[in-house]
């Protein structure tokens, strides 16, 4: 009797093991729907928060442009009342923040959405 209970508790235990470890397809297929509604979810979150940083630094530039245009005026006052030699010597150079300004903007406004790696690439040369 003991040699025939000994095996079918064994194969009691294989029995219940495989049959709680197969899953359905309808399970396999929820299971994957949920894990690609999770996906989803997180690709939004990320995408959302590229898109506000984005938005915060191109007004951080934005920012910073206008305070070099304010700057930039306060200068060309305060060299009203310098000699001709000099006038042209900071005209020069006003010139040349204007164009870096102003090359500061255009770049920022013509930047396209094109993904997080390329954004980073953006920031870091600017």
């Amino acid at each position: 009797m003991k040699k025939f209970i000994l095996p079918l508790f064994a194969s009691a235990i294989i029995i219940s093991t495989v049959s709680t470890s197969c899953n359905t397809p309808a399970q396999k297929v929820e299971r994957a729907e949920s894990k690609v509604t999770e996906a989803n979810i997180k690709l939004d979150e990320a995408n959302e928060a590229y898109l506000a940083d984005v938005e915060k630094y191109r007004k951080e530039v934005e920012a910073k442009i206008a305070a070099n245009n304010k700057s930039i005026e306060e200068f060309n006052s305060r060299i009203e009342n310098e000699k001709e030699e000099v006038k042209a010597d900071y005209r020069k150079k006003i010139a040349d923040l204007e164009q870096k300004n102003s090359d500061s903007k255009k770049r920022m406004d013509d930047y396209k959405l094109e993904g997080k790696e390329k954004w980073d690439d953006f920031k870091a040369k600017f």
